[in-house]
């Protein structure tokens, strides 16, 4: 199973399993907010997902991501492979495979993961014909202001400032999916988008086993 930390059988009496899914454009933080839930000691796991870019400096195979060629993803596909998959401003695909989801939940592992705002309206369609996976997903959309994230954007020295551009075209886009997500988190400071994201974790665990 692909996920970032191995894990032990979830023993009987243990709540049921828990699948966070962060949303939110470039910058808003979703893939920090990720790493904190796993090192918090709370039983989370990352979900690995898949990518066609190329490695960034510090990133590891397996770790970061799965780094595919696009070759290797076009053959995932046609195998029928990924819970979802997309373009990601029309130049790499980005997707999750069903494996690094469905097996861990199966098992009673939560898991924690960020993945592009399109990309969730497959997982919803997947976790309609998934009762598991339907008992235990929450959707979550970060909210940032333009400015902030502007900002956050250009803090990163990842893209050029025609890549920024278009990142920000595209975050206002996706800001109107917004409403579809279970919880909103409306950015400001790390520590406050954490407690938040923990205030939400307790309503998605009542949702979970409420099933």
């Amino acid at each position: 199973m692909s996920v970032s930390t191995s894990h032990r059988p979830r023993s009987a009496g243990k709540p049921a399993p828990v699948l966070l899914v962060l949303a939110g454009p470039a910058g808003s933080g979703k893939s920090t907010l990720c790493d904190r839930l796993v090192e918090a000691g709370l039983g989370f796991s990352r979900v690995v997902t898949t990518t066609t870019r190329q490695p960034r400096p510090g990133e590891i195979n397996g770790v970061h991501y799965h780094f595919f060629t696009p070759v290797e993803f076009d053959a995932k596909v046609g195998r029928g492979e990924f819970l979802e998959w997309a373009w990601v401003h029309g130049e790499r695909r980005y997707g999750t495979l069903a494996a690094s989801v469905l097996g861990p939940l199966a098992a009673g592992h939560d898991l924690v993961m960020s993945v592009d705002v399109q990309g969730v309206e497959s997982f919803r369609s997947a976790a309609a014909a998934n009762p598991v996976m339907q008992r235990a997903m929450t959707t979550i959309f970060i909210v940032v202001d333009h400015a902030r994230l502007l900002a956050r954007m250009e803090g990163r020295g990842h893209d050029d400032q025609a890549e920024i551009e278009r990142r920000m075209a595209t975050a206002e886009k996706e800001l109107h999916e917004a409403p579809k997500f279970d919880h909103i988190i409306d950015s400001r400071t790390r520590d406050d988008d954490f407690a938040a994201l923990l205030a939400i974790l307790e309503k998605a665990r009542a949702k979970a086993a409420a099933g």
